[in-house]
């Protein structure tokens, strides 16, 4: 029953898509707010002024790392089960869940020596200031201890939404995310421990810990269709290199977002101080809130159109590719509109500094100009994802932010922009980055599935081979 309940060749395609992305966009939203209500709370605390909030904000890119890693396993291997699991191959689907387990332990062991090592001069490195350091180095202290967790978590709970299984996904998401906004409050103030940052960190830790527990309980349990096997958690080279090459692509895009919130950091501190990095820290956060509903889009429609890819059923597939296309731009038109025309409400939701503001209105403003340009590579890249295309997946994770972006970030502040620069080098590879692989996806990708009559053997170039 749970074979046919989750045959994504058969239904409304919207309708395959919707079930599984309504629960994986709540799933996102409520994950973002592992790290945001972290930044809402400390962006108030009376003690701490903006420092605080500056401090975690120069964390944000090891945290963008952490899970960079657990996305190269975690969206690497789920699209290989959607395929798998369309040629009804179950047992290879499995070793794909087993080997990327296997990865993502030593992925997370690893992680966590280099960055408790090296964490002094890192921080320093990605911003840091000797006022903002002892809040940083509280947080990503304790955070660190909960890696393991973090990457369990987030890298095996896409082999559940590719099963089918979005309202479960969901709820492995909610429940740390709600232990985690329980925890805050207590951890972090007055009435509690009263420990500040060092409490967010804990609560992060805790939560992450039990999402990771219910993620492994679902795979290894009875309801689940591709189950984890203590067999086959092992490192097998050609499985490896198919989970890795794929997986690069969502790897790479948090390790572009990391880069450049490293040059950003650096650049904002050399021209407006600690107070633009915290503006900073909030425009990151409100992209993060704002991006999930086109992440969980994208993400419910990877296994439909995966699944169809290897049933053969091209034109479902090109279906689900122009209904997650036609949703990505609706929702990210509204969302600019709001940008647009309440930024000061938006700032306000993590600090009402003045001198925040009065300046935090004016970025805002540039940095999400071209947000809708932004979500087109969403969902190109998505697809590209979705039907095994890693080497256009991974390209334009690296055109955006590492060839267009970061340079821009550094040169535009030079000829006379100032700490402005920073947020038109973002719009501006928000335009070039989504038009360019949005364009390449349509001709490359959905235009010859046009001419494949359904049955036909997949073209050369797609992920098809049986490991």
């Amino acid at each position: 029953m749970a074979e046919r309940k989750n045959d994504f060749s058969q239904g409304s395609i919207p309708g395959n898509i919707m079930k599984l992305a309504l629960p994986m966009t709540a799933a996102q939203l409520v994950n973002v707010l592992y790290s945001v209500v972290d930044r809402i709370y400390l962006g108030h605390l009376p003690s701490a002024d903006n420092l605080a909030l500056t401090g975690i904000g120069v964390t944000m890119p090891i945290v963008s790392i952490i899970m960079g890693f657990a996305n190269l396993c975690g969206t690497g291997g789920a699209p290989l089960c959607s395929i798998d699991r369309g040629k009804g191959d179950d047992t290879e689907a499995e070793k794909v869940i087993g080997n990327a387990f296997a990865m993502l332990l030593v992925l997370g062991i690893a992680i966590t020596a280099f960055f408790l090592a090296l964490k002094e001069p890192i921080l320093y490195l990605f911003g840091a200031s000797t006022d903002t350091f002892p809040y940083a180095n509280d947080y990503l202290t304790i955070y660190l201890i909960g890696t393991l967790f973090v990457m369990i978590s987030l890298g095996m709970n896409p082999f559940i939404n590719a099963q089918g299984f979005g309202t479960m996904g969901m709820v492995t998401v909610v429940v740390g995310a709600a232990v985690n906004i329980v925890l805050d409050p207590i951890f972090i103030f007055d009435f509690g421990l009263n420990m500040g940052v060092k409490g967010a960190a804990l609560a992060t830790v805790i939560s992450q810990g039990i999402s990771a527990a219910w993620v492994l309980i679902f795979l290894t349990g009875k309801k689940a269709i591709l189950r984890l096997k203590l067999s086959n958690i092992r490192f097998e080279a050609h499985r490896t290199g198919q989970i890795t090459a794929l997986g690069l692509s969502g790897f790479f895009m948090n390790m572009t977002n990391s880069l450049v919130q490293v040059v950003c950091n650096a650049t904002l501190k050399a021209y407006g101080g600690d107070l633009y990095v915290g503006i900073m820290t909030i425009i990151n956060s409100l992209r993060e809130v704002f991006i999930m509903p086109v992440h969980g889009l994208t993400n419910g429609s990877q296994p439909v159109q995966g699944y169809n890819y290897g049933a053969q059923k091209y034109k479902r597939v090109q279906q689900a590719i122009r209904f997650s296309v036609l949703v990505t731009v609706i929702y990210s038109t509204a969302f600019w509109v709001l940008a647009m025309v309440a930024p000061g409400m938006l700032i306000r939701i993590f600090n009402d500094d003045p001198a925040t503001l009065e300046h935090g209105i004016v970025a805002l403003r540039i940095y999400f100009s071209l947000f809708v340009f932004m979500s087109l590579q969403l969902a190109g890249q998505g697809v590209f994802v979705g039907l095994g295309r890693s080497k256009q997946a991974v390209f334009f994770s690296l055109l955006r932010k590492a060839i267009i972006n970061a340079p821009l970030t550094v040169l535009l502040p030079l000829l006379g922009m100032g700490p402005n620069g920073v947020f038109v080098a973002e719009a501006i590879s928000q335009l070039l980055g989504g038009l360019a692989c949005f364009i390449t996806m349509y001709f490359v990708v959905y235009r010859p599935l046009s001419s494949l009559p359904d049955g036909a053997p997949m073209p050369t170039g797609h992920a098809k081979k049986k490991l």
